[in-house]
């Protein structure tokens, strides 16, 4: 079956609008095949674009299964939110344009903090919260760690004095309880009480 330009008629291979790509028509109509009632992940998983690699990092830390290539052209980061049911975030505008794609929040280039305030608010993310449970490098769930296996990778006083050590089973990266950490949830506070005074 032949897809229609709704302004001309004229009529388009089905094979061009795959993973809700669109095309203009030579009479200035966008043509595509819209993508229907894609489901998305619950608890939500994101795909953030080349432009928002600190809001990336930010979910994560927050316990937001999160992805993020920086060199991703726009056509694979779109098949590959559909295949793993990933929210896309970005920034380009011209995205939602050329894709049609069910769920995607265009950001505004502002503050990363403020990028996170917006992305909290817009998919009521503030009771999914689970702080420190997913590697902000790698985003691979982290796990309990040793003294023993974190020796020679932390510095002795925080072996001496942190009471819980976790593992990075994909980059083998090691977090602990600091004042980095009480910084980290005085920051979270802050942006979860704004997005809350907002919405």
């Amino acid at each position: 079956m032949r897809v229609r330009c709704p302004g001309c008629g004229r009529q388009y291979d089905p094979a061009l609008f795959a993973f809700g790509r669109t095309i203009h028509c030579a009479c200035g109509r966008r043509v595509g095949l819209e993508p229907g009632d894609v489901p998305v992940a619950d608890p939500p998983r994101f795909m953030a674009d080349a432009m928002l690699g600190k809001l990336a990092r930010w979910l994560r830390l927050l316990g937001f299964d999160s992805a993020y290539e920086p060199d991703i052209a726009d056509g694979d980061l779109v098949r590959r939110a559909l295949g793993e049911q990933r929210i896309i975030l970005t920034c380009d505008r011209a995205l939602p344009e050329e894709w049609w794609v069910p769920a995607i929040l265009v950001l505004e280039p502002v503050r990363p903090l403020e990028q996170l305030r917006r992305t909290v608010e817009a998919f009521d993310l503030a009771r999914r919260i689970r702080l420190l449970t997913r590697c902000s490098r790698c985003n691979t769930l982290l796990v309990s760690a040793t003294r023993d296996e974190a020796r020679g990778h932390v510095p002795p006083r925080v072996l001496d004095a942190a009471e819980h050590l976790q593992r990075c089973p994909g980059c083998d990266r090691f977090y602990w309880s600091g004042s980095h950490v009480e910084r980290m949830r005085r920051t979270v506070q802050r942006v979860l009480a704004e997005a809350g005074g907002r919405g």
